[in-house]
């Protein structure tokens, strides 16, 4: 794997070689009746790899984190984690879903929401299983920040607090693969930032793999080592340099695509303007 250079965590080819795949999917295929997301696809993530999975709506991204959670089978082809297959409930996947403002009226703490983490899946804990559930859901409060609001209900929090106790449920299991969909959608910069940071920093201590699914690149450009880009059944693999070219964009998209890179960012650009599902990759505010 060829790092993106700005991030100075990845490991070496050589060394990433050596390493089972956290994430493996060999010649994978998904398809609807007729319709097929991708096929061939083969894709090795390795521990502490963060990989942006970018594309246009329909192109199969978010499917693709249903294959890895264990809620849709392939067509054809395997996949495995860590060398297992997938499966619902698998403790060794966490998953950061798509910032949802709660209820208002919901009660629930912030605690409670982050202890789902752990044993939402079954029923009941015994006295032991409880100190040890509130041990850990108290340590990752308080790595993800989130300590002074844990005893808050959850409909009483700002969308981006909110989003912060979704990273701490995904992380409080202590995965090996940390699946993210589209989890900076709706948050302003400020919180971006925030939850964006919480996500490398866990990848970063914990050598936890990164399948981070976006619209937006350029919140997450200096963190992420390849890129996976997905269009209408086609797709490439490569370090951000690589795939997010005007000759990659143009041929993936099958029409003249232009790619420019303005104070560090990505502006994606079709033919007749900004493309309809590319146009998130604009020149964010730096500050």
């Amino acid at each position: 794997m060829t790092a993106h250079p700005s991030t100075g965590a990845a490991a070496s080819t050589a060394d990433r070689s050596a390493r089972r795949g956290a994430v493996s999917l060999r010649g994978a295929r998904l398809s609807y009746g007729d319709r097929v997301l991708w096929d061939g696809l083969d894709l090795e993530v390795q521990p502490g790899e963060f990989l942006a999975v970018l594309g246009p709506n329909g192109s199969g991204k978010t499917s693709l984190l249903r294959v890895l959670l264990g809620l849709q089978p392939l067509s054809g082809g395997t996949v495995e984690i860590n060398g297992r297959p997938p499966g619902r409930g698998d403790r060794r996947i966490g998953y950061v879903p798509q910032q949802r403002s709660l209820d208002p009226t919901l009660t629930l703490r912030g605690r409670d929401l982050v202890g789902l983490g752990l044993d939402g899946h079954r029923w009941g804990t015994g006295l032991r299983g409880r100190a040890v559930r509130r041990s850990g859901v108290d340590e990752v409060l308080a790595a993800v920040g989130a300590t002074d609001y844990g005893n808050v209900p959850v409909g009483l929090l700002s969308g981006g607090e909110q989003q912060r106790l979704r990273v701490a449920q995904a992380l409080v299991g202590d995965p090996d693969v940390l699946l993210c969909d589209e989890p900076l959608l709706s948050l302003d910069l400020a919180h971006q930032r925030v939850v964006s940071e919480l996500i490398d920093t866990r990848r970063r201590s914990a050598d936890t793999a990164v399948l981070f699914v976006t619209h937006e690149i350029n919140p997450v450009l200096h963190l992420v080592d390849r890129v996976l880009y997905l269009v209408d059944g086609r797709f490439r693999i490569g370090p951000p340099s690589e795939v997010m070219t005007s000759e990659t964009l143009s041929e993936l998209y099958r029409t003249p695509v232009e790619v420019v890179r303005v104070r560090n960012q990505i502006v994606v650009v079709g033919a007749q303007g900004s493309l309809c599902e590319e146009q998130p990759h604009h020149v964010a505010e730096e500050t």
